[in-house]
């Protein structure tokens, strides 16, 4: 009975002994588990190249500071007008005898658009010249008798006074009758008929609008503040919602002296050619003006990075090394930034890519002419 806690004592320190041995063989998964904690530690570039802080230079591409035609603009809201535009109206009531025109019909100066009535005063007319035509018999006896000493004078300056008479009168029945005939001021296209021989028309009343728009008279509002740059010859362009896409060109031509009060702002005048007759008078157009036509280095958007109120690009050098260059911007133009200081024609920068850049180092560059190159391949593909 004594013997078994005996042999519990005995075996208990061999037990004892055994457990440090136990914890020094080696673990078949701890190379595997330290491995990855390396790894994840070295993080995806293993600690050299493909991160920000490895050996391997971000790939950019590059291209040159070129120059090219730059200016200011100042953009507005204009509306169309007909170079030449006039409403024919009737100088008196009378009843329209004929129509001479259709709709839309072109005519040139001078032409016959209406007639109206004029029976009384072709009458008037022919009386009065019947009148001159026997005045100016009787003045050319009373001349020859005052040769001979049987006429006065005065009777011969009596006579002439008659003939004076006559032919005033002839010439207002001729008045009364070509305000009884509407013609064309100048030459244009005639709107659409609306009214009709047999109509009675009073003093006033439009028989026809007749527009010449061969070019366009293009009113816009200009800010005062941009009136000091604004001059007579500055070339502008012109939209209009009806030709989508399409630009109009024309020139400056004219500044109203007149400041509105209430807008504070001067109407222009723009002339726009028009011999295709696609714009029309009261059409709307958006309008750019140009200013301050200049020639400038520019760059490409992607390739100025803004900081604060600064911006700056990335210079490269020719042994391929970017670094910071801070640059003063101005105009910005169809995907172009103009360049006012701190770059040169010519220099290299890098125009995509800047976002891979942190700090100054090497790069491996992608000419820009490539780029594109390979950019068209893939989209063919």
């Amino acid at each position: 009975m004594n013997r078994l806690p005996s042999l519990t004592l005995l075996l208990l320190p061999l037990a004892l002994l055994a457990l440090p041995a136990c914890s020094l063989l080696p673990d078949s998964n701890a190379g595997k588990g330290g491995g990855e904690e390396k790894a994840a530690k070295a993080g995806p570039g293993g600690g050299r190249g493909g991160g920000p802080g490895g050996a391997r230079s971000p790939t950019v591409v590059v291209g040159t500071v070129s120059s090219a035609d730059m200016f200011d603009r100042v953009e507005a809201i204009g509306t169309s007008n007909a170079n030449e535009q006039a409403d024919l109206n009737s100088t008196v009531t009378e009843r329209i005898a004929k129509i001479n025109f259709g709709d839309g019909a072109y005519v040139p100066k001078g032409a016959v658009i209406a007639e109206l009535v004029r029976t009384e005063q072709a009458a008037n007319l022919t009386e009065n010249q019947a009148r001159l035509r026997e005045a100016e018999a009787q003045l050319q006896r009373l001349r020859a008798l005052q040769k001979q000493g049987f006429a006065t004078r005065a009777r011969v300056d009596e006579q002439q006074a008659a003939v004076d008479v006559a032919r005033a009168q002839g010439a207002g029945a001729r008045s009364q009758i070509g305000d009884r005939v509407i013609r064309a001021p100048f030459s244009g296209w005639l709107s659409l008929r609306r009214i009709s021989p047999g109509a009675v028309v009073n003093a006033g009343t439009t028989v026809a609008t007749i527009v010449d728009h061969s070019k366009i008279k293009l009113d816009f509002p200009v800010p005062e503040t941009f009136l000091a740059a604004l001059s007579p010859g500055l070339e502008i362009e012109a939209k209009a919602a009806a030709y989508p896409g399409e630009v109009f060109r024309g020139k400056v031509a004219s500044i109203d002296p007149l400041v509105d009060p209430v807008t504070r702002a001067a109407t222009a005048r723009a002339i726009i050619p028009n011999p295709d007759l696609r714009l029309r008078p009261g059409m709307l157009m958006t309008v750019e003006v140009r200013q301050r036509p200049r020639r400038a280095l520019v760059v490409p958007e992607l390739a100025v990075v803004g900081e604060g109120s600064g911006a700056y690009v990335w210079k490269v050098s020719d042994s391929n090394e970017a670094d910071r260059q801070e640059v003063t911007t101005g105009t910005r133009r169809e995907g172009q930034i103009e360049i006012l200081s701190g770059l040169s024609e010519g220099d290299r920068i890098v125009t995509e890519g800047t976002v891979k850049l942190r700090s100054a180092g090497p790069i491996q560059p992608v000419e820009a002419a490539k780029a594109g190159d390979r950019a068209a391949a893939k989209a063919e593909a």
